[in-house]
């Protein structure tokens, strides 16, 4: 299935390694429910063997509701789960090449955190750019939080979607309204609440009226 990458970024949920698959399929499927447009599966500890059992799983949960799954780091689990996307790191494969991998309908995401960052991306075909850290963020201990005004500066750069990450919730995700971004990315604001599905509703609402 072929996803306008523009559209699915609206409401992105990156997943939590630390659940088990039964939960996180349960927790994942609520989500869905509630409005979520696109499911990053982000695993950096697991072995190949739990990842892919984890990308399979969660390929076919997401195919059910015609959404797309994105794999993080990882091209092989990607292409051996028949992902929609597969999205990388500074550290990771370059854009560029990993498009040469990865068959034309993958779409390919970059995280970055300045414009000289999202300019390359963008120069080597990335589809869409992950930007953050936004706010304070405990799902990713190392990440940096951005210099003020560059998720603006970085959107103004570049013609691909751009999709804010990085401690979004209820509570500051109207804070991000006016800078043009695509969507945003949340881990904990839906995935560590008791109500995924409504997590998930009110996260799509607030940012609708912001």
């Amino acid at each position: 299935m072929k996803f306008n990458v523009k559209q699915a970024l609206s409401l992105y949920l990156v997943t939590s390694e630390s659940m088990e698959l039964k939960e996180l399929l349960n927790n994942v499927e609520a989500a869905i429910q509630g409005g979520v447009t696109m499911v990053q599966l982000r695993e950096k500890q697991s072995s190949g063997k739990l990842f892919l059992k984890k990308a399979l799983a969660l390929k076919s949960l997401t195919e059910k509701y015609e959404i797309p799954l994105v794999i993080n780091d990882r091209v092989d689990i990607a292409l051996a789960a028949g992902a929609d996307g597969v999205h990388v790191g500074q550290s990771d494969l370059p854009a560029a090449y990993v498009k040469k991998i990865v068959p034309p309908s993958m779409f390919v995401g970059v995280s970055c955190s300045t414009v000289e960052e999202a300019k390359e991306a963008e120069k080597q075909g990335a589809d869409y750019l992950g930007v953050g850290a936004v706010f304070p963020t405990n799902s990713k201990k190392d990440a940096e939080r951005l210099e003020k005004g560059m998720l603006e500066s970085i959107v103004e750069s570049v013609n691909i979607p751009v999709v804010a990450i990085g401690g979004i919730n209820l509570e500051n995700v109207q804070q991000l309204s006016h800078t043009g971004i695509d969507g945003i990315a949340v881990v904990s604001a839906i995935l560590s609440s008791s109500n995924p599905k409504l997590a998930a509703e009110m996260l799509k609402s607030a940012r609708l009226k912001g």
